[in-house]
């Protein structure tokens, strides 16, 4: 579906998710992540840009299960610490998954995707058409009620610091595993809020689209 398309449904209160190729299973468990090996940081850092063309195929499941960990994993089983901080170790932000069989939350300590819904919400990821068929669009989520400890002025900033390191770490594992991203922020909020099933506590930060890029056309 076309951006004007989009647009235009949202004007009329018409975009909206649709239903998932199947059905999934409430909980998959996620392969061990590999922690090891990949690109040195400064070549990932060299080679980090932004995808919008992206191939449908399915990820597999252990770059699925990278991906994520490289995401907000837990680095450091005996503290239960993550890839990326937190104020007050709130651990606030939430990592959904977007899917053809269905939308994911990602649980760090189980290292596994939760199913919240069996539709297929990704076409109200973003207005750009590409969000529709890529393998996954992710989407970075907070919940202000586990930021008691930290000034209601401050939460939101809060949030997105840790959103944004969320998107970066995913965007350096696709430079290093030869995948594409782009972080995006242009999406009808209140309509992809009201697809993930948000409460009033909740707030949804930023999406990013991940796949492998499509190749060129050849003349």
């Amino acid at each position: 579906m076309n951006m004007l398309t989009k647009l235009a449904q949202g004007l009329i209160g018409q975009y909206k998710p649709v239903a998932a190729l199947t059905n999934g299973s409430h909980t998959t468990h996620l392969p061990l992540a590999n922690t090891s090996g990949g690109l040195p940081l400064m070549q990932a850092l060299a080679q980090r840009h932004s995808v919008r063309e992206f191939d449908p195929a399915a990820l597999p499941d252990q770059t699925l299960s990278d991906l994520l960990w490289a995401a907000a994993g837990i680095n450091r089983p005996k503290l239960g610490g993550r890839t990326v901080p937190s104020a007050m170790n709130g651990q606030e932000v939430d990592v959904y998954a977007a899917m053809p069989h269905g939308l994911f939350r990602y649980d760090a300590p189980s290292h596994s995707l939760h199913l919240i819904t069996a539709v297929d919400v990704r076409r109200v990821t973003g207005y750009q058409d590409f969000v529709d068929t890529a393998p996954m669009d992710l989407v970075f989520v907070a919940d202000h009620s586990r930021m008691k400890l930290v000034p209601a002025s401050r939460r939101e900033a809060y949030a997105f610091a840790v959103a944004g390191a969320m998107a970066q770490n995913v965007a350096l594992y696709c430079a290093s595993a030869g995948l594409g991203a782009v972080i995006r922020a242009w999406f009808d909020r209140s309509a992809l809020e009201q697809a993930l099933g948000l409460g009033s506590d909740q707030q949804v930060l930023l999406a990013q689209t991940v796949g492998q890029p499509r190749p060129p056309l050849v003349a």
